[in-house]
């Protein structure tokens, strides 16, 4: 049809290829400025490099401490039988699950290995009468305390431990970033001061 404008082509040759990434000179771009982009680059890297390491050292370290620590309790602590001296509360409803979870402290009579009756004070469910009898972790002068660590136990606390340290060198990064691009921002500040001070009477009106 006449009078009809063809489209546009493009430009005849290879399309140019776009460049991942271009150097643009900025003028207003200072050395502090490209000085803080690597700094924080800098920083990003040794976070990403450091925190696993330091996690899994010091969950070694606390791997080995728990158990260790496991090991001493089994060597010192012992389960026995333990006779009520008193009636326990029965503040919960019977059968509810708050029951199942409620302890109270009660007193109880033990008979160390040694043979020597002790009295010490338990944790135990709620209801018990006196005379009724539990299972119950002694030391070896019959006071009454906790399990020693269960291998469930150690991986928690070494899990733990673990995090605390890569979050522990998150900061520490974090940290050690922000005091040097204050430091950064106040030399720019200083030096602007210094260049608006030999600037600005030239810009003044004698009067």
């Amino acid at each position: 049809m006449a009078g009809k404008i063809p489209p546009a082509q493009p430009p005849p040759g290879p399309p140019p290829r776009p460049a991942l990434w271009r150097r643009r000179h900025n003028p207003l771009r200072r050395r502090t400025d490209v000085l803080q982009a690597w700094l924080g680059l800098g920083v990003l890297v040794a976070v990403l490099a450091v925190a696993p390491v330091a996690a899994v050292l010091v969950g070694n370290a606390a791997r080995s401490h728990y158990e260790g620590l496991a090991r001493h309790q089994h060597q010192t602590r012992y389960e026995t039988d333990a006779t009520l001296t008193e009636d326990a509360p029965r503040h919960p409803e019977p059968g509810s699950d708050e029951e199942k979870k409620t302890r109270y402290p009660v007193e109880v009579r033990v008979v160390t290995r040694e043979g020597r009756t002790r009295t010490t004070r338990a944790e135990v469910r709620p209801g018990l009468t006196a005379d009724n009898t539990v299972r119950i972790w002694i030391t070896a002068d019959g006071r009454a305390t906790d399990a020693p660590l269960t291998p469930k136990e150690i991986r928690s606390h070494t899990m733990g431990w673990a995090l605390l340290a890569g979050v522990a060198v998150a900061l520490t990064g974090a940290a050690t970033h922000a005091l040097t691009v204050l430091a950064l921002r106040r030399r720019n500040l200083a030096r602007w001061d210094t260049a608006w001070a030999e600037t600005a009477p030239r810009w003044t009106t004698p009067t």
